[in-house]
């Protein structure tokens, strides 16, 4: 089944040339289906790259999904055309009384930026605060995992000396195996980072309740869940196209950072080789399970009947 977004975005395009099947409001409007409601709110600096990334993810499943961009202010961006923020992205204001099935909230290059200096952390705690009582299942991603972890737990912002980097090798936990998210998975997977956050299993486990689900020996907690599903973090970066990490790296050395090469990312860690991909698969896998088991199986038919207080922490 396709993914539903505007006819004139730029991923609409892109993803066909790639053979996956995007159907635009032109046709959906004709089809009496009740598509899942999924609203991205896209915190990184090159939205179109980004939204483009998700939009491959969320392709990959067999439920029709309407897809819907959501912007954290209005302040001009550096990276993204005005015209296109105005055609395709919405103000929080235009959707704070409608209910969605699924939220998802990207990373931002705020690594190293305490909670507190963050010019939009009071608009992102207000749109986090929405979801509890108007999303089925929130999908935090990176950075935002992090500030999830905040404002659900108040866990205290930790970083690492050394910035994270390249495609790391994580386990799943043997003890919650059959978990749904965990549906289809290899016991040993590929997946990107790119951050400072630190994120200790054994810290996780300490301060919260959260099903820990996935790990890396040198990358720590990957993946972890709200016992109700409704809140779902992932610490890396399985959207990640092939030249992503490629080109954060080169952009790091221009900036005089001295950046170290990528992990695991180029054949035999040089730079000088192109890159390949190896958690495709992966991505697509856990972003199926997310809209399935975290979106669909949860949510309402009739989003108008949607209630925080239908969820319990034992299902």
């Amino acid at each position: 089944m396709p993914i539903k977004i505007p006819d004139q975005l730029p991923a609409t395009n892109i993803l066909r040339r790639e053979n996956i099947f995007v159907m635009t409001e032109t046709r959906a409007v004709s089809q009496n289906i009740r598509p899942l409601k999924v609203l991205l709110l896209n915190l990184m600096p090159k939205k179109i790259e980004t939204e483009t990334q998700f939009m491959r993810l969320l392709s990959n499943s067999p439920l029709q999904v309407d897809v819907e961009l959501l912007r954290i202010d209005n302040r001009p961006s550096k990276n993204t055309p005005t015209e296109h923020l105005d055609t395709f992205y919405r103000q929080f204001e235009t959707v704070r009384t409608r209910n969605f099935d699924g939220l998802i909230v990207t990373g931002a290059p705020l690594g190293l930026v305490q909670f507190e200096d963050v010019i939009y952390w009071e608009h992102l705690q207000d749109v986090m605060n929405w979801a509890h009582k108007h999303v089925t299942s929130t999908l935090y991603i990176c950075w935002a995992a992090q500030a999830g972890l905040k404002l659900l737990y108040d866990l205290p912002k930790k970083t690492r000396k050394e910035k994270l980097s390249g495609v790391y090798r994580h386990q799943i936990n043997a003890e919650l195996c059959k978990h749904p998210l965990l549906r289809g998975f290899d016991d040993s997977f590929l997946a990107p980072h790119s951050r400072y956050a630190d994120f200790s299993p054994s810290y996780l486990a300490e301060h919260t309740d959260l099903d820990i689900l996935a790990t890396s020996n040198e990358a720590g907690t990957y993946l972890a869940a709200t016992k109700d599903k409704r809140n779902v973090f992932v610490t890396g970066h399985p959207e990640y196209d092939s030249h992503t990490l490629h080109h954060e790296y080169h952009r790091d050395l221009e900036e005089g950072m001295e950046p170290a090469v990528p992990l695991n990312y180029y054949p035999d860690d040089d730079p000088s080789q192109p890159p390949y991909v190896s958690w495709r698969s992966h991505g697509h896998l856990l972003f199926a399970n997310w809209l399935n088991y975290c979106v669909y199986q949860q949510t309402p038919f009739d989003l108008d009947a949607f209630s925080a207080s239908n969820f319990t922490l034992d299902e």
